[in-house]
């Protein structure tokens, strides 16, 4: 299939990158706080996808995404709502504890979402592309060519490679593996801001984006936001949804690791090495 990828042209100012919103309603009410405070527009703001997942309140999220204006790409959980399929596509292993978590929050969600939501995913485009402080930039998911390949930092620098040479960017703006990074290689960045719908495994209940700065050239720094987790707890709760997952909101810590790399697991309820504000 094509992909669908929308050019923004050239962009100027601070934009504030996330992905990962996961129907936490309460941390994207924090995120455009944070955007407000920071002078960033709607339309310098980019969700790398998954707009729905673990959490409580998928619809009220998305029309809040959709009121406030900012851009975003289609993760795996959009594709699959948009195409009225029964899984989410996170590509977890079968019978894996994600996998048999996944089939009740996604059932959630897809009985929670109006049916106008299916047709706004079909408006969203696969990757955007645009210009900023020279360099042109691209956003993905996961990779360029597979929506829910999880690519970290250890990742082989040979996969990254791929989609910054498929998109013929110079930065990559990339979601879906959970865990916020930067990557380089000579004058070529993988850059992934965080999810900011559920901790990063750091012990912490704050979650991560990321500002990028064309004052001084090509400048990017993580973001932790602060949000009212204690409510998203409970309407997971009492939405009946996995309390594993619930838990993880309050302990900034994942039930499992089965989808990290050894050198990512060694960062359990470590204290991230970003440059942040």
């Amino acid at each position: 299939m094509d992909k669908k990828i929308v050019d923004l042209g050239h962009k100027t100012g601070k934009m504030l990158l996330f992905g990962g919103v996961y129907s936490n309603l309460q941390a994207l009410q924090s995120l455009i706080q944070v955007a407000q405070q920071h002078g960033v527009a709607a339309e310098n703001c980019i969700c790398t996808g998954d707009i729905i997942g673990y959490c409580g309140q998928p619809q009220e999220t998305l029309d809040t995404l959709k009121n406030w204006g900012a851009y975003s790409i289609l993760g795996n959980v959009e594709i699959q709502l948009r195409d009225d399929q029964d899984d989410c596509g996170c590509d977890f292993t079968e019978g894996s504890r994600c996998d048999n978590f996944s089939e009740i929050w996604y059932a959630f969600a897809k009985a929670n979402l109006h049916t106008s939501s299916k047709e706004y995913f079909k408006t969203l485009p696969d990757h955007i592309t645009f210009h900023y402080a020279g360099k042109k930039v691209g956003v993905v998911h996961g990779s360029y060519d597979h929506v829910s390949q999880f690519i970290f930092k250890s990742t082989d620098w040979e996969l990254k490679q791929t989609s910054l040479e498929a998109l013929n960017a110079e930065v990559v703006i990339a979601g879906h593996c959970g865990l916020p990074f930067v990557d380089q290689k000579a004058a070529v960045q993988w850059l992934n801001p965080g999810v900011i719908g559920m901790p990063a495994n750091d012990g912490k209940t704050s979650t991560w984006a990321m500002i990028i700065d064309d004052a001084k050239g090509f400048e990017y720094q993580h973001i932790p936001l602060s949000y009212d987790h204690e409510t998203a707890i409970q309407m997971m709760k009492k939405n009946q949804l996995p309390n594993e997952y619930a838990q993880t909101l309050e302990t900034g810590i994942w039930d499992n690791m089965e989808i990290l790399p050894e050198e990512e697991r060694l960062l359990k309820g470590k204290k991230l090495e970003l440059n942040f504000y």
